[in-house]
């Protein structure tokens, strides 16, 4: 029986690269997307090209209600969840801090914080029965620079799931389930474009101690390796994958 592996975010960029190394690794997949169902339905057909089962939902993480309706349908499918990759997040605007609205913080930590916990906290349901399963919280390298003149709440929001990672793993490591945190650094996605600087990979991949800006497929290498059973020992970290910066 091939394991079951949920993906929020799954239409674009890392969530994208995520499913498809997954479906060739063997798992079958959960995929969320909120905004994208063309990108989404793309992701699922070439999974399933590789012998994946496919299960394609429209999820806002900000709805609790949402989230519930997801496992049940999760569930109802497979009737297991075996890996969580808690992609799904939000970029807002270049902005600085003296620019930043109550309705933007509400909304960035609305999904990236607290929709990203609760979607943790739903795969635990699933997986602590049987005392076995992985979680994989996407973090990023903001978390540790800052992100100033950009993105300073969006660094913030990614802090806050370093620590959601480490706490969260140490509550669950004596009952079979590793959580870990991947922070990606420059990476050649859409994000830039959301967030108003569409040139930024071109500008600032130079200044990378590697000299270039890392692809979603290197994301999605270090991802799959932390859930497979070479990493079986590794619990409570966010593995920094980003060029040495």
């Amino acid at each position: 029986m091939r394991p079951v592996c949920l993906i929020t975010g799954a239409s674009t960029g890392i969530g994208a690269a995520c499913a498809k190394l997954a479906a060739a690794r063997g798992y079958d997949l959960a995929l969320t997307y909120n905004t994208d169902p063309k990108g989404a339905a793309a992701v699922a057909k070439a999974a399933e090209a590789a012998g994946a089962k496919t299960l394609v939902i429209e999820v806002n993480v900000a709805d609790p209600a949402a989230i519930d309706a997801m496992y049940r349908k999760i569930n109802n499918t497979f009737g297991r969840l075996d890996a969580l990759i808690n992609n799904a997040g939000i970029v807002g605007q270049t902005a600085r801090v003296t620019d930043l609205t109550h309705g933007r913080l509400r909304k960035m930590f609305d999904v990236n914080v607290i929709g990203a916990i609760l979607v943790a906290q739903g795969a635990l349901e699933m997986m602590l029965p049987h005392s076995k399963g992985v979680i994989i919280n996407l973090s990023s390298a903001a978390a540790r620079l800052g992100s100033a003149n950009q993105y300073v709440d969006y660094a913030a929001s990614k802090a806050a799931i370093d620590t959601f990672t480490k706490g969260l793993s140490d509550e669950v490591a004596g009952m079979g389930i590793r959580v870990m945190g991947l922070a990606p650094g420059l990476i050649e996605t859409d994000i830039h474009a959301k967030g108003g600087d569409p040139d930024r990979v071109a500008r600032l991949g130079g200044s990378v101690p590697m000299g270039r800006a890392g692809s979603a497929e290197e994301i999605a290498n270090a991802v799959l390796w932390l859930m497979s059973d070479e990493a079986s020992y590794i619990t409570g970290s966010t593995l920094n994958v980003t060029g040495g910066r």
